[in-house]
Order: C-alpha cells, then sequence, then structure tokens
C-alpha cells in the first residue's frame, strides 16, 4: 500500500534583498556608463533637467530669466584632449544636492523638486480660502565667524607690568580668535495668499484683492468686469425659537405649500430642502447653533401667538368641534385624527404626518426603493392627520350643512373629497384614483346642472345568435351520412 503523505502548513519566512553598494555601483558603472552613447545620452539628460528647473522657477518669478536670455545645451569638444565639454543655462545642484543626488542610486533632482512644488500647490489649492494663515517652513543652513568670548580673569592673581615695553607696542589691538559656527534660518512662505474676502466687510476690500481673488478663483489672466458684494446671511428675528424646513421634490413644490402659509405670515423663513439627500440629513440633524430644526410638514407646529389668538384658537376648537368629530366617521381609518389648523391661511385643509414618522416626501422616495423593507414601511408610514382651516368659507359652509343635517349625502361626499384634495396637495398619492375622478365628474355635472337621472343612449350591441352556426365541412359530412 502507498504511503499516506501527510503536508503541514509549513511557516514561511520572508527575508530581504541584501547588497553590496559598491560591488552594484561597480557593475552598473562597467555596464551601462562604459557605453559611450549611454554616458553622453545621461550627461545631456541631467542638463536638460536643469533647463527644466529654471523653467519651472521662472513661472512665478519672470526675473530668473533675466540672466540667462536662451536657454541651451552646448557641448564642447576638444580633439586634443580628447573630451566633451556640455554647458547649460539651467539651475545647478548646491554641494548638499550633489552628495544627495549623485550619492544615491535612483534618485532624480529634478523629480524631487517637482515634488516638492507639487506638495505648494496642493496646499494652495484645498487652503486659499482658509482665513488662518497657512506657511511653508525651509530651513537653511550658513556657516559665519564668531569671535570667542575670553575666560574671564582672576581677579585675585597679582598684575604684572612691564615697565619697558614700548607705548607702541600697548596701543596695539591684540588679534582676537574666531570659530566657525553653522546658524539655522527658517523662511516662511505663505501659501495660502488668496483670503476668503467674502466674510469680510466690503469697504475694507480694495480693487487689487477683488483683482487676486477673481484671478485665483477663474486662472483668468484678464481683470474682472464689475464687483457685486452682498450679504446672504438669513434675518432670525428674535421670537423665532426653531429653524423651519419643509422637503419636497422641487422649490416651485414647496413654495407653493400650504404648509408654509401661517409661517410666512409671522415673518419667518423656511429652509426649502429640494434634493433626496436632505431627507437622511435632518433625521440625523436634530439641531444647528442651538436651534432645534422643525419640520412644517409634521403635527405638532408651536408657533408664537398673543392671548388674542389663543383665545380665538380655543373658540374655533369648541364651534368645530362636532364637525371633526363627524369628518372623522366618515374617514375612519384613512386618518388617525381630525383638528383644527393654526397653520393654514388661504387653503381649506392639509394632510400632516406624525411627528416620528416619515414625512410625506420620505415615504415617496421608500416607496421608489426596489430593495424596500415592507415591514419598515408599514411601521414607519405617516399617519394622517387631517387639519382644517377655521377662517374659510368652504370650511364654516360645510360646518352649517352637517349641523342641518349630519345624515346628508353632500356632506359625505364633500368630506371625502376635501380628503382626497388634501392628500394630492399635501404630496401623497391617492389609492383609488378612478373614485376621485368618479366624484369630481359628479360635481362638474351638478355645476353644469346635468340630471344625474339622464342615461347616456348605448351603442346597439351585435345580437347574438341562438343557435350556433354550423363549423366549415358539416355540410359535406351530412351529405356523406345520407349517401351512406
Amino acid at each position: 500500500m502507498p504511503e499516506e503523505v501527510q503536508h503541514g502548513e509549513e511557516e514561511v519566512e520572508t527575508f530581504a534583498f541584501q547588497a553590496e553598494i559598491a560591488q552594484l555601483m561597480s557593475l552598473i558603472i562597467n555596464t551601462f556608463y562604459s557605453n559611450k552613447e549611454i554616458f553622453l545620452r545621461e550627461i545631456i539628460s541631467n542638463a536638460s533637467d536643469a533647463l527644466d528647473k529654471i523653467c519651472y522657477e521662472s513661472l512665478t518669478d519672470p526675473s530668473k530669466l533675466d540672466s540667462r536670455k536662451e536657454l541651451k545645451i552646448d557641448i564642447i569638444p576638444n580633439p586634443q584632449e580628447r573630451t566633451l565639454t556640455l554647458v547649460d543655462t539651467g539651475i545647478g545642484m548646491t554641494k548638499a544636492d550633489l552628495i544627495n543626488n549623485l550619492g544615491t542610486i535612483a534618485k532624480s533632482d529634478q523629480t524631487e523638486y517637482l515634488e516638492e512644488m507639487h506638495v505648494k500647490e496642493v496646499v494652495k489649492k484645498h487652503s486659499q480660502f482658509i482665513e488662518k494663515e497657512i506657511s511653508d517652513d525651509e530651513e537653511t543652513e550658513d556657516d559665519k565667524e564668531k569671535e570667542e568670548d575670553e575666560p574671564a580673569k582672576d581677579e585675585e592673581k597679582p598684575k604684572i607690568e612691564d615697565v619697558g615695553s614700548d607705548e607702541e607696542d600697548e596701543g596695539k589691538d591684540k588679534k582676537k580668535k574666531t570659530k566657525k559656527i553653522k546658524e539655522k534660518y527658517i523662511d516662511q512662505e505663505e501659501l495660502n495668499k488668496t483670503k476668503p474676502i467674502w466674510t469680510w466687510n466690503p469697504d475694507d476690500i480694495s480693487q487689487e484683492e477683488y483683482g487676486k481673488f477673481y484671478k485665483s478663483l477663474t486662472n483668468d489672466w484678464e481683470d474682472h468686469l464689475a464687483v457685486k458684494h452682498f450679504s446672504v446671511e438669513g434675518q432670525m428675528k428674535e421670537s423665532q425659537k426653531c429653524i423651519y424646513y419643509i422637503t419636497g421634490e422641487s422649490k416651485e413644490q414647496v413654495a407653493n405649500s400650504a404648509f408654509v402659509e401661517w409661517v410666512w405670515k409671522c415673518g419667518f423663513e423656511v429652509v426649502y430642502m429640494t434634493e433626496p439627500i436632505d431627507e437622511y440629513c435632518v433625521q440625523q440633524l436634530k439641531e444647528f447653533d442651538g436651534k432645534t430644526l422643525v419640520s412644517v410638514t409634521k403635527e405638532g407646529l408651536e408657533l408664537p401667538e398673543d392671548e388674542e389668538e389663543k383665545k380665538k384658537m380655543e373658540e374655533s376648537k369648541a364651534k368645530f368641534e362636532n364637525l371633526c368629530k363627524l369628518m372623522k366617521e366618515i374617514l375612519d381609518k384613512k386618518v388617525e385624527k381630525v383638528t383644527i389648523s393654526n397653520r393654514l391661511v388661504s387653503s381649506p385643509c392639509c394632510i400632516v404626518t406624525s411627528t416620528y414618522g416619515w414625512t410625506t416626501n420620505m415615504e415617496c422616495i421608500m416607496k421608489a426603493q426596489a430593495l424596500r423593507d415592507n415591514s419598515t414601511m408599514g411601521y414607519m408610514m405617516a399617519k394622517k392627520h387631517l387639519e382644517i382651516n377655521p377662517d374659510h368659507p368652504i370650511v364654516e359652509t360645510l360646518r352649517q350643512k352637517a349641523e342641518a343635517d349630519k345624515n346628508d349625502k353632500a356632506v359625505k361626499d364633500l368630506v371625502v373629497l376635501l380628503f382626497e384634495t388634501a392628500l394630492l396637495s399635501s404630496g401623497f398619492s391617492l389609492e383609488d384614483p378612478q373614485t376621485h375622478s368618479k366624484q369630481i365628474y359628479h360635481m362638474i355635472k351638478r355645476g353644469l346642472g346635468i340630471d344625474e337621472d339622464e342615461v347616456t343612449a348605448e351603442e346597439p350591441s351585435a345580437a347574438v345568435p341562438d343557435e350556433i352556426p354550423p363549423l366549415e365541412g358539416d355540410e359535406d359530412a351530412s351529405r356523406m351520412e345520407e349517401v351512406d
């Protein structure tokens, strides 16, 4: 029997490559640079990098080209000494650059220089409108000579004077010892020179600052045509305790909504949110700058009222209490409750949602999701509350008609029609559009004075024969039977 071989998991170790740099450089020099073409190409490439460097710096400082009228590379041959001399008009390297670049394998001075400039450009691009200053610290060294301090003399030792010395020798200056020291300097370059001038007072901004801002924003060489500096900050009243907002599909829809009527009348501003992502944002952003965000489409909207308005609201609740109960009985499970509204001005009624449920717009967004959770939909779908305007003539006339005869069929039809119309105006969709359209046609007929009992003449239908006509071929079959 063949022996079973078990392959266990072996530990894997990783080792880094080791290299003798001197031997490696010897191989590179003897392999590549012994070839005259490769060697000459490398020298010309270095000269080209020097020209690229001066070209790049001249973009921000054109004066650097003043001493270099022509950017070129001169190759000077010397047949007697058998040499080629390459001279370029670019920027050379310092001693530190020579050590760092020529003494390092696969390192380019030009690449490092451009990378450094790229970092500066990135900082300028993304931080140009930050009000605080951002600077780039560059450290430089300078060799200087400094005089050495003479050691303090012992005062207790007696002084010896040479009487026989000449006066001229006493007047000679003694040479002081000096030592070389390295001083480090840090040069700070401001990167975000373009300031957010829109936060400044227009009186403190000069035309030159406007011009710099325009050119940095548009990359245009020409000057701007005109300047219009204005403030777009909202003016929130002291009596406004909340930030009111409304969500919808478009600006026109939310601006013409019945929910913003009373808020506008009070002189308060409403934030329009017309993007689908806004619904998710306001669910997490409960307040801003100490002010609570309140949706004008949900129940419990509290608006500032004086004593007279509060008294009027209590009288309206008592006056329309029976109508609210009747409308709740007619609508049954279609609404959670029917109440008097304090947010309507010109509209007769509206549909508001519960405080912790979805808004109308959020419900439409969730219904459009392909992978929606139906269990969550049933729980989070808005519980509809019908609010009626006690000052509207339609509601007042409906109250009088209901008090006269609450069993009147016209009252029931009007209540259902008002509810379905409020659904549409509030952004909801109808469960049964056909029934709503029939009620609209019914109201149109009554307005035009058309009798409901009048029956439209029907088109004559084709008479159905009592007997089914024989199929093709049946006559021949009967004849064959007769012959038999």
